[in-house]
């Protein structure tokens, strides 16, 4: 029983200084991607259409 224990304590160690490895990792900038952005203007975007909000005006009002 007590080599349960033991293991638990362990596998619970390695796991936190694993966790610890991590966090320092994505906070020093590691997983930051730094290709895609000067790659992006080489991919085919779709276009935007612009809403039309010109408001109507006489002129384009025919029914008066």
């Amino acid at each position: 029983m007590s080599v349960i224990y033991l293991l638990l304590s362990l596998s619970l160690g390695v796991a936190i200084i694993f966790f610890i490895g991590f966090i320092v990792a994505v906070k020093s900038g590691q997983y930051d991607d730094s290709y895609t952005p000067s790659v992006r203007m080489l991919f085919e975007d779709e276009l935007v259409k612009e809403p039309n909000d010109k408001p109507k005006t006489e002129k384009n009002n025919p029914t008066k």
